[in-house]
C-alpha cells in the first residue's frame, strides 16, 4: 500500500487545492467516506459539506464544498466541486451575516451555503 495519494480539489472557477495527503474525508450521497492509500477505485457525487485533508506532513486542509463529483483510482483523488472555498478563506462573520439573512428572507439554499461555510471554519 502506497504512503500517501495526489488531491486535487477543483471548483469550477479555479483549482483550490493541490498536493499529497494520507486520508480525505468528504459527504457524498451514500455518506460520509474517508479515502486513503491503496483504496479502491470509486466514483461518487458530492453532497454540499466539509472536506477534510489530513495533508501528508501531518496538516489538515478543511474546505467548504457545495456539490460535485469525486473520483478516485491508481492513488489520485479528484473532488471536482461546483464551489469550493478553503477555510482560511472564509470570513466567519460574513458567513454568519449571510445565515441570518438566508434565515430572515426564508432561503433554504442560502441558508445551507452559510451553514457549510461555518461549519468548515469550526471544523479547521
Amino acid at each position: 500500500m502506497a504512503a500517501e495519494l495526489h488531491v486535487e480539489l477543483v471548483a469550477a472557477d479555479r483549482s483550490v487545492w493541490s498536493g499529497e495527503a494520507s486520508l480525505v474525508i468528504a459527504r457524498t450521497t451514500s455518506g460520509d467516506i474517508g479515502v486513503m492509500p491503496g483504496h479502491q477505485p470509486l466514483l461518487g457525487v458530492l453532497e454540499s459539506g466539509p472536506v477534510t485533508i489530513r495533508t501528508s506532513d501531518g496538516g489538515t486542509v478543511v474546505a467548504a464544498v457545495h456539490g460535485g463529483f469525486l473520483s478516485f483510482a491508481d492513488n489520485k483523488l479528484s473532488l471536482l466541486a461546483e464551489i469550493a472555498e478553503l477555510a482560511d478563506e472564509i470570513d466567519s462573520q460574513r458567513a454568519e451575516r449571510a445565515l441570518e439573512r438566508a434565515k430572515a428572507e426564508s432561503d433554504a439554499e442560502a441558508e445551507r451555503r452559510a451553514e457549510i461555510r461555518l461549519r468548515a471554519v469550526a471544523a479547521r
